[in-house]
């Protein structure tokens, strides 16, 4: 009698599709194969909507652009399928049921994207108008290119991070829009009511001068109307080069912090990573990110989901809590319970001396356990302990 054995450690089908379509590993012809292909498809798609909006190419190639969009909404339907069937594969969301972490994940922003590439379709197909915003909606294809772009996700972490000071600008920016309108109302509106007549109607002076633009559909015509109005320019410049600045600074410095060296020696300094071989620390190092902190900073807040988990390779962190402190210094690692057991940080960990920390954001922590999930499973394992789940 024989007996047949299953092959050790064969990945499932579901397996081998997640980590196609959603790892994105270069090692993997199929992987590689498949990020080329929907890159391609996206590009092909914006091509032909602007296209279509010619009445020349839409009169000779409109079946051919209908037919191509028909395929282009089946191949991204399937991969919507794809991406939500294979959501229990993810490793954060493993240990939800099926379908909880389905619903989870098609509550993130790529899956609410991919949803819109194709649902246009369906709806002007079950309401049977061409509606043209539904049309135009198309566009958001163009979105989907985000997931395969390193150069996107570094700028929207940089406008999360950021958030407070672009709100500020906006709401500055708001302030300056409503003290124009009202001031070349009160000097231009009974002058030229036409224009000026209202608030809302000086509004749109108030935007144009701002901007710097200056369309000269309406301008002011009595010196005092002039004079504000050059002083409204000058506040423009002023206002709307605050956002700027914050992003490309924001920006200077996240790339500066992905291209700050992490070497060996400060690795070492952590046993978690130290026993770590050549190999599965070439494949950690171009993924941890160096920070250098104050005294008295806030490294996590409380209450607010974690997005990484930080080493520290030099220095004091500590838990504020009002049930006892914890300190973490060198060689400890803390933000991993948040960030593998889907909780929140209970108390800030703010750092107590100059803190030199070595951060994993999550998607990246996603992509180590790909490639070493020993490596993760003893990371989930020290979290998972008495000591580290009150952290």
């Amino acid at each position: 009698m024989t007996t047949t054995v299953a092959a050790p450690n064969q990945p499932s089908l579901r397996r081998r599709i997640f980590e196609i379509i959603e790892i994105g590993r270069g090692d993997n012809p199929l992987s590689r194969l498949f990020d080329i292909s929907m890159f391609a498809l996206i590009l092909l798609n914006v091509i032909a909507f602007i296209l279509e909006t010619v009445p020349a190419y839409e009169a000779a190639f409109g079946p051919a652009f209908h037919m191509f969009n028909i395929f282009s909404v089946a191949v991204f339907t399937v991969e919507y399928a794809l991406r939500l069937w294979t959501a229990v594969e993810v490793p954060f969301l493993r240990k939800h049921p099926p379908w909880l972490a389905r619903l989870k994940l098609a509550r993130t922003p790529p899956l609410v994207i991919d949803l819109m590439a194709f649902l246009p379709f369906y709806l002007q197909s079950f309401i049977g108008i061409d509606l043209l915003f539904l049309r135009v909606l198309r566009l958001l294809r163009f979105l989907k290119l985000s997931r395969y772009s390193p150069a996107m996700h570094t700028l929207v972490r940089v406008i999360s991070n950021e958030k407070r000071s672009l709100l500020g600008a906006g709401f500055l920016l708001a302030t300056a829009l409503l003290f124009a309108s009202a001031g070349i109302y009160m000097i231009e509106g009974k002058i030229q009511p036409d224009k000026f007549g209202s608030i809302p109607d000086s509004a749109w002076w108030a935007v144009a001068t701002l901007t710097t633009v200056g369309y000269g559909d309406a301008i002011p015509v009595t010196p005092l109307g002039r004079i504000f109005g050059g002083f409204v320019m000058i506040a423009g410049l002023c206002v709307l080069a605050l956002p700027v600045a914050i992003i490309s600074t924001g920006f200077a410095q996240e790339v500066g912090r992905r291209d700050f060296v992490v070497n060996w020696s400060l690795m070492s300094r952590i046993p978690l990573l130290a026993d770590l071989d050549a190999s599965e620390v070439g494949e950690l190092m171009p993924l941890l990110h160096a920070h250098n902190y104050p005294p008295k900073a806030e490294v996590l807040p409380a209450g607010q989901p974690a997005h990484a988990m930080f080493f520290v390779a030099s220095g004091k962190v500590r838990m504020v809590h009002p049930e006892g402190d914890v300190t973490f210094e060198t060689g400890d690692f803390f933000g991993a319970s948040a960030l593998l057991l889907s909780d929140v940080p209970s108390a800030p960990f703010v750092t107590v001396t100059k803190t030199r920390l070595l951060k994993l954001h999550a998607e990246d922590l996603h992509r180590i356990e790909m490639l070493n999930p020993r490596f993760v499973d003893d990371i989930r394992q020290r979290a998972a302990d008495p000591q580290f789940t009150s952290r």
